[in-house]
């Protein structure tokens, strides 16, 4: 009579067509490796063993390097994308108050932050237009007064401001954000270029998160964004 096959044949017969299986589980390759262990004097020292787990070790290390850098691209790509989609938003109005609607609306849910500001100074900020864009939109667009853009930057400091600050905020300006300050935890602000004898202007982007914008970001993809932003500021002043 032929023997019956038991659970115990058919596991050994479907290790013996799939060994790979067992290799690849590493909690099982563990448990045999712990199981020999046990069979072993214990003044034996097995370099094998130590040699295995040094390998593992580093295995995993090597793993853990990996999924960051990848965790890493695909942030950078979403940003990326992001931005792109911002400046494509931005070149669609066909006037200006079109510009700021999409600045303060569509543009600010693009790239996912609370607040956006467009800052611009100027010699005298009670004439009529001024007076009229502020009043319609006066939670995307502000006037101030010369070296008032210079002074925020670099928060009254001897240093020279830079394309692009990044950093984090404990009290964020009432001044530049109105009701949404007290939430403010970080900004982007980019300074702008107007060209023609314009006086400088300012892009800020406020975030509720404090890990959002931090000094120790790249700031490349923002200086692009600061870059497209002040060429078609010029487009609009001209």
């Amino acid at each position: 009579m032929n023997r019956q096959t038991t659970p115990l044949d058919q596991l050994r017969d479907r290790i013996l067509a799939e060994p790979e299986m067992i290799l690849q589980d590493k909690d099982v390759m563990k448990a045999l490796a712990g199981a020999d262990d046990q069979r072993k004097a214990p003044n034996v020292i097995d370099l094998r063993d130590v040699a295995l787990r040094r390998l593992e070790e580093r295995f995993e290390r090597l793993e853990d390097t990996h999924n960051t850098v990848i965790a890493a691209a695909y942030e950078n790509l979403s940003r990326t994308r992001q931005v792109q989609n911002a400046v494509m938003a931005l070149l669609e109005p066909l006037d200006f108050t079109e510009f700021l609607q999409s600045l303060g609306g569509e543009v600010r849910d693009i790239l996912r932050v609370d607040a956006v500001r467009l800052c611009l100074e100027s010699a005298a900020t009670a004439e009529p237009a001024q007076n009229r864009l502020v009043s319609e939109y006066g939670d995307v667009i502000g006037f101030y007064a010369p070296g008032s853009i210079e002074e925020y930057l670099t928060q009254g400091r001897h240093m020279s401001d830079r394309a692009v600050t990044l950093r984090q905020v404990a009290h964020a300006s009432n001044t530049l954000y109105g009701d949404k300050a007290p939430w403010i935890r970080s900004e982007a602000l980019m300074k702008l270029d107007l060209g023609g004898g314009n006086l400088p202007g300012m892009l800020a982007l406020g975030s509720e998160d404090p890990h959002q914008f931090h000094p120790n970001q790249g700031a490349d993809l923002l200086a692009f964004l600061g870059g497209a932003f002040e060429r078609m500021m010029r487009r609009w002043l001209s």
